[in-house]
């Protein structure tokens, strides 16, 4: 038989299901006479372009002042290598004049006056001696020289006569002190003892003269030759001595290269006692036959 199901809760429409989902979600109904969403998008679709147009003039505007500014660094580094080279050029010309100047000082500073070494000598000359000449011997006149001064730069040749080999010896020890000369290098080469001399009367018209027991001999002399050389200590530190000799054109133009600093002093070498002196010159003193 058939049975008879009837379900009256499906009569209630609260309780339907398709009421209940109907009920939850809402639809939105967008009347057609609201104007927001057109004038929503038209103010979007206004506000892109200019904000756009605005950030796009910021940057060029930005863009031509770093340009300005990069054009005045360019300027500026242009300007400076300019100067730079010109201080390059400054320095070269400064450096050429320095050396130029420190040239001519070294020049000034190794002038030995020839005046003020002969009048050296001649103060240093004793009583007994007497000089026939000096002069500069080159390398290939060296020969006669000793080994110890063989080819020594500025080496001099005094030649003379003294009345003995004291007379010499004591001539070779004077010139060793000397400040223009090289101690070391000043030796005694030749000595020895001239020919015989006879006293020359001098012919004398309308004046008869008669000797008697013929002519009158002279002592015999010694004929020696000295090498020596200049001396290496600078012309500065020998500015007493050459004012003294008479050299004052180098000593004025010394004087003004120390002012201007050109020229240092330097301290002067120790002179060698009386007793090194002579232990020095015993082996080249002149030495009779």
């Amino acid at each position: 038989m058939y049975s008879l199901d009837v379900n009256f809760l499906n009569d209630r429409p609260e309780l339907k299901p398709n009421s209940r989902r109907l009920s939850r979600s809402p639809k939105l109904v967008i009347s057609s006479a609201d104007k927001r969403p057109m004038y929503i998008g038209l103010a979007a679709l206004i506000a892109f372009p200019v904000f756009a147009g605005a950030v796009y003039g910021v940057l060029a505007w930005r863009t031509g002042d770093l340009e300005q500014q990069q054009a005045a660094l360019d300027s500026q580094l242009g300007n400076l290598e300019i100067e730079k080279k010109n201080l390059a050029t400054i320095e070269a010309q400064a450096k050429q004049a320095t050396d130029e100047a420190q040239a001519l000082a070294t020049v000034f500073n190794q002038i030995k006056p020839w005046s003020a070494m002969a009048q050296d000598i001649r103060d240093r000359l004793p009583a007994n001696v007497q000089l026939l000449a000096i002069k500069q011997l080159e390398a290939k006149d060296q020969g006669s020289a000793p080994a110890g001064s063989a080819k020594v730069p500025n080496t001099v040749q005094i030649d003379g006569f003294a009345n003995s080999f004291n007379d010499v010896n004591d001539f070779l020890l004077t010139l060793q002190q000397s400040n223009f000369l090289r101690p070391e290098i000043t030796k005694i080469v030749d000595a020895h003892l001239g020919e015989d001399r006879t006293l020359q009367t001098p012919d004398m018209p309308n004046v008869p003269f008669k000797r008697s027991g013929g002519a009158i001999k002279l002592p015999k002399q010694v004929q020696f030759s000295i090498v020596t050389a200049v001396s290496e200590v600078p012309a500065s530190d020998l500015i007493r001595e050459l004012d003294r000799k008479g050299a004052v054109g180098l000593v004025t133009r010394i004087e003004a290269l120390q002012d201007r600093g050109v020229i240092q002093t330097a301290s002067t070498q120790p002179a060698k006692s009386a007793a090194d002196m002579k232990a020095t010159s015993q082996d080249k003193g002149a030495k009779k036959p």
